[in-house]
């Protein structure tokens, strides 16, 4: 991949494991210095981090749960502090119900939890970020700045055992339109990137249910999508080879969502 000609700085949220960690990968080989966002404690991720740098970039942590209005605060000024600016925000970071309750059974506590980190805390997070990046911009005639918004084919595809999760994910896409048509007059695009079924811990609980649909042809390219796959993607929109594509949806799911008679 092509390095850029000047580092820019990404900030992942969720980004020291799993689809954020295969974004990280690929934004480094790019060139990019991280702003690395996760919940558990710094020590349990300096491995990963380690190993980011030895890609070439710099590389910060910034610990906290998106869904907290302080910690928001805090990972942005800690981006401030250490690299003064910020080009491209990644909003990655995303739980699972802790049960999966058919939508008859299912509580307003899941609902709550799910709802205010996938969907909540992206949200004010995107608003955060948006104003610093339009500041950058009244600053810098050459400032270029970006939004991707990772969600999942469960913003359209169903999946009545875990309807918090499939509203989020539907509510990030509807984020993704609104910051788009907000932000287009300071020329900041923002992205969806739309994976489907992704080899992660978050899935490792129901490899042989999608083993055997794969096997099925549940997909048209016979195979578990990687975050590695997911990573690619994003790192084409970070470096901005998608320029006058705001709003628009990329789907990363091996032809899952392809209808098929």
């Amino acid at each position: 991949m092509k390095k850029l000609d000047r580092p820019q700085v990404a900030f992942i949220t969720g980004g020291s494991r799993g689809i954020g960690y295969g974004i990280a990968e690929q934004l480094a080989d790019a060139g990019f210095d991280l702003a690395i966002n996760g919940v558990r404690p710094e020590e349990a991720v300096s491995e990963a981090l380690d190993a980011l740098r030895k890609r070439g970039s710099k590389v910060i942590y910034c610990p906290g749960d998106i869904a907290s209005t302080e910690a928001r605060a805090n990972m942005i000024q800690r981006i401030k502090d250490h690299f003064g600016r910020l080009n491209v925000l990644i909003n990655n970071a995303g739980v699972a119900p802790k049960e999966r309750r058919d939508i008859l059974e299912a509580t307003e506590e899941s609902f709550q939890h799910v709802l205010s980190t996938n969907l909540q805390g992206a949200y004010f997070l995107t608003q955060a970020t948006a104003n610093w990046m339009i500041e950058q911009g009244t600053e810098r005639a050459d400032f270029w700045g970006c939004i991707i918004n990772v969600s999942s084919v469960s913003a359209t595809v169903a999946s009545v055992n875990r309807g918090e999760y499939c509203v989020a994910k539907a509510g990030l896409s509807m984020a993704t339109q609104l910051f788009a048509a907000r932000l287009g007059e300071y020329n900041i695009p923002v992205y969806e990137v739309r994976p489907g079924v992704i080899k992660t811990d978050m899935t490792a609980g129901v490899t042989a249910k999608y083993d055997a649909l794969i096997d099925s042809g549940l997909f048209v390219q016979k195979r578990w999508g990687l975050p590695t796959d997911v990573g690619r993607a994003v790192a084409s929109l970070a470096k901005g080879d998608f320029p006058y594509s705001t709003g628009q949806v990329i789907l990363v799911d091996g032809g899952m969502t392809i209808p098929r008679l």
